[in-house]
C-alpha cells in the first residue's frame, strides 16, 4: 500500500498556522485531535525558548474557544484546546483516511505522513485543493507492513542483514559472516532469512497490483 509523505502550507486565516508563523521557533507536535460538528478539540505538544509568550498568544486567539495546559516542564508544555476551525481535519473526513499521529507543525507547515490506497490519496489531495490547502508530496513509497508480515526472529534476522551490509552491491558480508554475527547456524539463517525474503517479495508484488 502506498505511503506518502506531504508537507502542508497552513492558510494564513488559521490560527494555528498564524501562530506558529509568528513564533517561527516554537514546534507544534499534535498528539490527538477530534473533530465535532462546529468545532474540533486538539492535544499538543508545544516547545518553545519563549513558551508563555507562545501560549499566551495561543489562548488569544478568537478561534480558540479554551486552552487548558495539562503539564509543564522547562520549554515544553503539553495542552489540550478547542478550537472553532479544526480546517485540517476536514480534508481527512471528506477523503475516508485516518489522519496518523503524531504529526509536527512549524512555522506555518504541517508534515503528514499518510499510508492509505492510491484512490484515497487522490482524494485526499482534491480535498486539500477544495479547502485551500496548498501542499507538495515529499516521498511516495510502497509501504510494506514488516512488523506484522514477519516475525520476530525473521524481522531481527532481516534487519541485522540490512545493517552489516549484506543486502549491499558489492556484498559486504557473507551468509556465515551473518549467520556468526547473530549467534545461529548457518543452515538456520539462510531458512529464516529466504522465508522473510519470500514474504516481503510477495506483499510487495501484491500492493503493486
Amino acid at each position: 500500500m502506498p505511503r506518502a509523505e506531504l508537507t502542508l502550507t497552513i492558510p494564513d486565516d488559521i490560527w494555528i498556522g498564524d501562530v506558529s508563523r509568528t513564533n517561527a521557533d516554537a514546534t507544534f507536535r499534535i498528539l490527538a485531535a477530534l473533530p465535532g460538528e462546529e468545532s474540533g478539540v486538539g492535544l499538543a505538544e508545544v516547545t518553545a525558548e519563549d513558551l508563555p509568550a507562545v501560549l499566551r498568544d495561543v489562548e488569544s486567539r478568537e478561534a480558540v474557544l479554551t486552552m487548558e495546559i495539562l503539564s509543564h516542564r522547562d520549554e515544553t508544555a503539553l495542552i489540550q484546546f478547542e478550537t472553532s476551525t479544526p480546517l485540517l481535519l476536514f480534508p481527512v473526513q471528506g477523503s475516508g483516511i485516518p489522519l496518523e499521529m503524531p504529526f509536527t507543525l512549524q512555522d506555518g507547515k504541517a508534515v503528514w505522513e499518510i499510508t492509505a490506497p492510491q484512490d484515497r490519496l487522490s482524494e485526499l489531495g482534491e480535498q486539500l485543493s477544495d479547502f485551500g490547502i496548498p501542499f507538495s508530496v515529499e516521498r511516495v513509497q510502497q509501504h510494506v507492513e514488516s512488523e506484522q508480515l514477519l516475525t520476530e526472529s525473521q524481522l531481527e534476522l532481516l534487519e541485522a542483514a540490512v545493517e552489516e551490509g549484506y543486502y549491499d552491491t558489492p556484498r559486504n558480508c557473507s551468509l556465515t559472516e551473518l549467520a556468526e554475527s547473530v549467534g545461529i547456524a548457518k543452515s538456520t539463517c539462510s531458512e529464516t532469512l529466504h522465508r522473510a525474503e519470500e514474504k516481503v517479495v510477495k506483499q510487495f508484488v501484491d500492493d503493486l497490483r
